[in-house]
C-alpha cells in the first residue's frame, strides 16, 4: 500500500478549535502514524473577524510540532495550509500573501457556511479561479445546497475545482443520508481527496486507514490510491491533478 496523505486536518496545538496543546497534537500525530499517514497538511481555519494565525506563525508552529514530532520518534512529515472560510475579502487576503495555500502550492482548501446557495459558491469558486489558484472544496457534504442536487458537484469540476469529502462522512459517523451522498460521488469518481478533517483524539481523530481500506474494497485499488496518495502527493509537489 502505498502511504497516505492528510490534506484536511486541525493538529497545530492552540490556534483554533482544533488541538488546544502540544501534547494532544503529539497524540494525534501517533494515531495518524497508526493510520499510516506520512505526511499532513495543517490546516487550521481562516475565518472573517477572527482572531486567525498569521502566515507566519503558520510556519513557525508546524517547524515547532515538526521538531517535537521528531523528538517523540513520530514519523509524519508536515507542511503549512489553512482551511479558508470564503469571504469578499478571501481573494486579496490570497494575492497579498495574508493566508495559506496547502503547502505553497497553487491549491486552497476553501469552506462555506452550510446553508449559502450553490449559486454562491459557484461565484466564489470563479473569483478564486480567475486569481490563479485552484480551489479544493472542503467537505462538500456539508453544503445543503449541494447535497439535495448532486448535479452541482459535476459542474464545480467542470470548472475547474476539486472536491474534498471526510472520512468519517464516507463511514456514516455523520449519519445515513450523508454517507450516501458521499458514496454516490465515490461511485461517479466525482472525488479528488479523502482527508480526516481531525480535529482531537476522539470521535474527530485523524483515522483515514479504515476509510482507505473500505474504499480499495468497493471501488478499486487505483481510485483508492488516487484519492489518499497520488492527488494528495500532486498538490505538495504543486502539479496538475
Amino acid at each position: 500500500m502505498q502511504p497516505t496523505i492528510d490534506i484536511h486536518c486541525h493538529i497545530m496545538p492552540g490556534v483554533d478549535d482544533g488541538s488546544p496543546d502540544m501534547k494532544t497534537s503529539l497524540e494525534m500525530l501517533r494515531i495518524a502514524d497508526k493510520n499510516d499517514i506520512t505526511h499532513l497538511i495543517l490546516t487550521p481555519h481562516h475565518k472573517p473577524m477572527h482572531h486567525n494565525v498569521s502566515p507566519e506563525h503558520n510556519v513557525l508552529y508546524r517547524k515547532e510540532l515538526q521538531q517535537n514530532a521528531r523528538a517523540e520518534g513520530i514519523r509524519a512529515k508536515l507542511f503549512s495550509g489553512n482551511e479558508i472560510y470564503y469571504s469578499d475579502e478571501t481573494v486579496d487576503e490570497l494575492m497579498r500573501g495574508e493566508v495559506c495555500s496547502l503547502a505553497g502550492s497553487d491549491y486552497v482548501l476553501i469552506e462555506f457556511h452550510p446553508t449559502n446557495p450553490y449559486k454562491a459558491i459557484q461565484n466564489a469558486m470563479y473569483r478564486v479561479l480567475t486569481a490563479g489558484f485552484i480551489p479544493i472544496v472542503a467537505h462538500v457534504e456539508r453544503y445543503s445546497d449541494i447535497v439535495t442536487k448532486p448535479v452541482h458537484v459535476e459542474d464545480l469540476i467542470e470548472m475547474g475545482c476539486l472536491i474534498q469529502v471526510n472520512a468519517s462522512s464516507i463511514m456514516g459517523k455523520y449519519g445515513f443520508g450523508i454517507s450516501s451522498f458521499t458514496r454516490k460521488l465515490l461511485k461517479k469518481e466525482l472525488v479528488h481527496f479523502i482527508a480526516s478533517d481531525a480535529h482531537d483524539t476522539g470521535n474527530r481523530a485523524p483515522q483515514l486507514l479504515e476509510c482507505r481500506k473500505y474504499v480499495e474494497k468497493k471501488y478499486g485499488d487505483e481510485y483508492a490510491k488516487e484519492l489518499f496518495f497520488t492527488n494528495p502527493a500532486n498538490v505538495l509537489r504543486n502539479e496538475s491533478i
